[in-house]
């Protein structure tokens, strides 16, 4: 090889500039240092471009390892040696540096990043048009296999940053697109490289990172749940960062741009990272108020699963996802909500303001409602009435699709989720179409009122232990939510429906122990019990026609409106009745009834004298039809105490007609054709010795 191959150096030079031994390369470079001295000072640049092709190109192309060290040691000795002049030289300086970080040999990428070091060391901010290929070529050294490397790679990028950081004209719109391109690598090294550059660029206070966060917070969150416990403690610092820096300006934030981020991670399985994403979610519905309300559906979907935590590990998770979940439905106040006055940060005047996207919100609570947690359910049933009323027009049409759902949480098995889809369903069934002309309060002009109390005997004719266990508390409860008298008088007429004659004999019981003993149908038992007016006919003749089905029942309904005398007729018609143990068990059940306080009424009417005699020869009808059991024998004492005394009143006592009322009103003669009804009950009860003769002869005809 000719001397002139590589002129301007000598083959000397070369020799080396190329040897094994450091201190002989190191004398070959302060040799070129010198040179390239000479050559500026006598403005010979084409010497000097000479020089750094020999360099940059001939030497660089060998495979010899030896020979790329040497190459690299003159590239950093020409920089040196032009100093601030290299500038005019970085691309031809800078580019054959940076291939050498793909070598297969790590002294090469070793003395790479040191050539590197020395270049930018001198041109500090004039080399920035060439961050993107340096930035490039330090990302992939972070995560170098070689201890020695990475020192080298390490002491390269905080001289890196320590340019941008002092610079005034750094592109960070142009740097963004390289973080996020990296973001997503799953190695510990490479992650952690890039987290310090976001803390670097996030702390220079002329440089707005808020602004681009969008684009790298979604790479953040997943470096949380990240194995390496530094990785993830520099990412909570500096997420913690960010969320400061929104609180403290939230006037430059795009929150929309990244509310659905945060809510992808806050249902990730991981605490830390669901943590840190529900507080970013509070932190966001505070800030953005209303304009969060177009994201509803997906903070709901997030949060309220979190409502179920128990465990003391997660209780910062639930109870953070509980303020979310207040400060959202503080955020839906009128139907003018529905409209929010508030422009996601950067859109155009002529966008539409932020909008409740009612049917995604509807569809996420329909759902919640099959959760498995007891406290979720609640939660999604108090939203659903929360909208019903603040939006009754806009939920009047979501109502077929929530109706079904709100049933269904009728078989839950928690007294709370019960009570909250009762409410749900009342006012489901008090709610009417904004074109409506219905008058306030009358549920018969609800669409949803006969078909829900339909849909919800059909739930207790299912399952015999729903009706058991919970039917009770649920007609209890709609009679607090809803006029009871209007209930009872639906479920009146739905049962005279109902082809099962068993279930409509087991509703009425239920329906009448009911009517007797609960405190919520106290004003119902007071109105019947006020027989004499004329109003409550109407109500009489209604229920009488169901509770037709179960005789007892029957015969309580009269004594409880002292019809007495129509009483022993019923009674004297029980002989014809099939007697079996449980019409005695009803019976028996009657007669503590009537010894309890609800009854106190009725066993001071006992004392009527001859006024008393119908309602006398009822108690000894009753009596006759037990067997000596313990309530035949409370029953027998009771008569026996109340001995009959002398009419009180002036007046002879004649036949009376129908009841043994003792106060106002006992003149007036009900509106009511006993013997029709007394027909109708014949006409039932024949049915039911049908019903029952049927269902006998089903097994035999199997066979």
């Amino acid at each position: 090889m000719s001397e002139r191959d590589y002129a301007p150096l000598s083959i000397a030079c070369v020799r080396g500039l190329c040897d094994k031994i450091y201190d002989k390369r190191k004398f070959a470079g302060v040799e070129i240092e010198k040179m390239v001295k000479d050559f500026s000072d006598a403005k010979n640049t084409s010497q000097i471009k000479r020089l750094i092709r020999v360099l940059g190109q001939d030497l660089m192309s060998s495979t010899n390892p030896n020979v790329k060290n040497g190459a690299l040691m003159g590239l950093s000795s020409v920089a040196v040696g032009l100093g601030k002049g290299c500038i005019e030289y970085l691309p031809e300086l800078v580019h054959p540096i940076v291939a050498c970080f793909s070598e297969g040999e790590s002294r090469v990428r070793y003395q790479a990043a040191e050539a590197l070091f020395n270049v930018l060391k001198i041109a500090r901010g004039d080399a920035l048009p060439h961050f993107a290929l340096v930035f490039d070529a330090l990302a992939r050294l972070a995560a170098d296999p070689e201890q020695q490397v990475k020192q080298g790679a390490e002491l390269l990028d905080r001289l890196v940053k320590d340019i941008v950081t002092e610079s005034q004209t750094f592109d960070l719109a142009a740097f963004i697109p390289m973080l996020r391109e990296r973001i997503y690598t799953r190695n510990a090294f490479a992650r952690q490289f890039l987290v310090s550059w976001v803390a670097v660029l996030d702390a220079v206070p002329d440089i707005d990172l808020i602004a681009h966060l969008p684009e790298l917070l979604d790479g953040l969150f997943k470096m949380l749940d990240d194995a390496n416990s530094e990785i993830r403690r520099m990412c909570d610092v500096q997420l913690n960062e960010f969320l400061r820096s929104i609180k403290k300006d939230p006037s430059r934030v795009d929150f929309q741009a990244m509310i659905n981020i945060l809510i992808t991670h806050a249902q990730s399985p991981e605490e830390m990272l669901q943590l840190t994403a529900i507080t970013w979610i509070k932190e966001f519905v505070e800030l953005a108020g209303a304009g969060m309300l177009p994201y509803a559906s997906g903070i709901l979907c997030a949060v309220l699963p979190c409502l179920a935590y128990s465990d003391e590990p997660r209780k910062s998770i639930r109870e953070t996802a509980a303020t979310v979940n207040f400060q959202l439905t503080k955020l839906v106040v009128s139907e003018q909500a529905v409209q929010v006055v508030s422009e996601p940060a950067g859109a155009d005047a002529g966008e539409p303001a932020a909008r409740l996207q009612l049917d995604a919100v509807v569809a996420v609570l329909t759902q919640m409602l099959h959760h498995s947690s007891v406290h979720t359910k609640v939660a999604a049933l108090d939203w659903i009435l929360h909208l019903y009323n603040k939006l009754p027009n806009e939920m009047f049409l979501q109502t077929e699709s929530l109706f079904v759902g709100a049933v269904g949480s009728l078989t839950d098995g928690a007294d709370d989720v019960v009570r909250r889809a009762l409410a749900v369903l009342a006012e489901i069934c008090s709610c009417q179409p904004a074109a409506a002309a219905a008058v306030p309060g009358d549920l018969e002009s609800s669409p949803y009122y006969y078909k829900f109390l339909r849909a919800l005997l059909r739930l207790l004719a299912a399952d015999d232990n729903l009706l058991e266990d919970r039917g009770a508390f649920i007609i209890r409860q709609l009679c607090v939510l809803l006029n009871a008298e209007d209930i009872y008088l639906a479920l009146a007429r739905i049962l005279l429906e109902e082809k099962n004659l068993r279930f409509v004999s087991t509703m009425v019981d239920v329906l009448n122990t009911i009517l007797l003993t609960s405190a919520e149908l106290y004003e119902l038992r007071l109105q019947l019990r006020n027989f004499y007016e004329p109003a409550t006919h109407a109500l009489f003749a209604a229920l009488y026609s169901c509770w037709c089905h179960s005789p007892v029942s029957l015969l309580s309904l009269c004594l409880l409106t002292h019809n007495y005398k129509h009483c022993n007729k019923l009674i004297a018609s029980f002989g014809d009745l099939e007697i079996t143990v449980d019409f005695l068990t009803e019976v028996d059940k009657l007669v503590q009834l009537i010894e309890s306080p609800i009854f106190a009424y009725l066993r001071l009417e006992m004392l009527g004298g001859a006024r008393c005699a119908a309602l006398r020869a009822a108690m000894f009808g009753l009596l006759m039809l037990l067997p000596q059991s313990d309530a035949f024998h409370a029953l027998r004492n009771r008569l026996t105490c109340a001995r009959v005394y002398p009419d009180l009143s002036t007046e002879e006592s004649g036949e009376m007609d129908t009841i043994c009322w003792m106060g106002p009103g006992a003149d007036v003669v009900p509106a009511v054709d006993f013997e029709q009804l007394y027909a109708e009950f014949r006409r039932v009860q024949a049915a039911h010795r049908r019903y029952k003769m049927l269902d006998r002869s089903r097994p035999k005809l199997l066979d």
